[in-house]
């Protein structure tokens, strides 16, 4: 199994918390949860993630004076960590909208909110930890 350093975009702590717990029980990983753009940043730059799961909405998320969403926070980490996966998730889109997301994103896979088949979830995680490695 491949064991990786996670990175979840979250601003629901309690959604996040309780994910994380999953992804850290169910699949080994070890879970940094971050609302903020800057530490998302930080954490790809000095090399602490191997994937990311981002949420589309972020209220209240800002970068630069300008605020911003997952959506937009993904193609920057895309832009300049092309390697490092990314899992857009959201609650927002319709399924048959994911494809559109997905390409205004930059992201590698996404998924609608809340995550009901995590066995599922976890091997696209594993599969796309992969690929980096």
């Amino acid at each position: 199994m491949t064991v990786l350093n996670i990175l979840l975009v979250e601003d629901d702590q309690l959604l996040a918390k309780g994910t994380a717990k999953l992804l850290e029980r169910l699949g080994g990983h070890q879970v940094f949860i971050t609302a903020e753009p800057k530490e998302i940043f930080h954490r790809c730059s000095v090399g602490a993630v191997e994937l990311v799961i981002m949420d589309i909405n972020l209220p209240g998320a800002r970068w630069q004076g300008q605020k911003v969403d997952g959506s937009i926070l993904s193609r920057y980490v895309k832009a300049h960590w092309k390697d490092i996966p990314i899992i857009v998730v959201t609650a927002y889109t319709m399924p048959a909208e994911l494809h559109l997301l997905l390409a205004e994103s930059g992201a590698d896979d996404c998924y609608t909110k809340p995550i009901t088949d995590y066995e599922s979830f976890l091997d696209v995680i594993t599969q796309l930890g992969k690929k980096r490695n």
